[in-house]
């Protein structure tokens, strides 16, 4: 088991920060914000640790920037994402009393974290973040039955396509966007090699149906028809 760094109860950084009422969303500029003392921020660096297996599910948490990968390793060593988590996700709430996967931040992240056992409460008192939690949560139901099917059904193809789109829609909902991640998380999260992914996005281009642009991680949907019916 690796290092732990996550926010469990014994865990929590002395100098974490308090954050807004419900820690709905950063601010626009000039907004005057209720503060009341809920959650619990962290800035994370890349790659830095929110928990691992088999911790305390103490806590649950909300990207508020960045992005969060939730994951398990095998026992030789392949790493499976389950779930790439953007600003506004709620992740980490779990059913039983230890988290299933591990978490850590992709790039650099700010998250807040909630006690579990005062979920309840929080929901009372705060009847918009319950909310946002259990939209979130259904999201996350979603996606995950839709990646069992992407996992278990489709070709290289396919997937790839599948993930474009919908990183797509979450990102920035327009057809120029960032990947957040690289081609070795991707290939990581559809169950692929990061050659497969690559020779797929290259072919993509080569077709007409995307633009990369070198060196980078941004992507021009430009043919988004086409990309849907492989996602069909």
């Amino acid at each position: 088991m690796q290092a732990h760094t996550a926010l469990n109860g014994s865990r929590l950084p002395a100098a974490a920060a308090v954050v807004m009422k419900g820690a709905a969303a950063m601010p626009r500029r000039n907004e005057v914000t209720t503060v009341k003392p809920v959650g619990i921020a962290r800035v994370l660096g890349k790659g830095e640790e929110v928990f691992a297996e088999g911790d305390a599910a103490d806590f649950f948490y909300k990207v508020l920037s960045g992005t969060v990968r939730t994951y398990k390793l095998l026992n030789d060593g392949r790493r499976q994402i389950d779930e790439f988590h953007l600003g506004g996700d709620i992740f980490g709430l779990e059913t039983g009393n230890e988290h299933r996967f591990s978490a850590d931040a992709v790039d650099a992240a700010t998250i807040v974290a909630f006690r579990r056992r005062r979920f309840e409460t929080l929901a009372h008192d705060d009847p918009a973040l319950g909310d946002q939690v259990m939209s979130s949560m259904m999201r996350s139901l979603e996606r995950a039955h839709d990646h069992m099917m992407l996992l278990g059904r489709k070709t290289a193809q396919e997937k790839v396509a599948t993930f474009l789109l919908n990183m797509a829609r979450r990102v920035s909902q327009e057809d120029s966007f960032e990947l957040p991640m690289q081609r070795t998380d991707i290939a990581d999260h559809l169950g692929l090699t990061i050659e497969t992914v690559s020779r797929t996005m290259t072919q993509f281009a080569r077709e007409g149906l995307i633009k990369l642009a070198a060196a980078r991680r941004s992507v021009i949907l430009c043919d988004k028809a086409a990309l849907r019916r492989l996602n069909a």
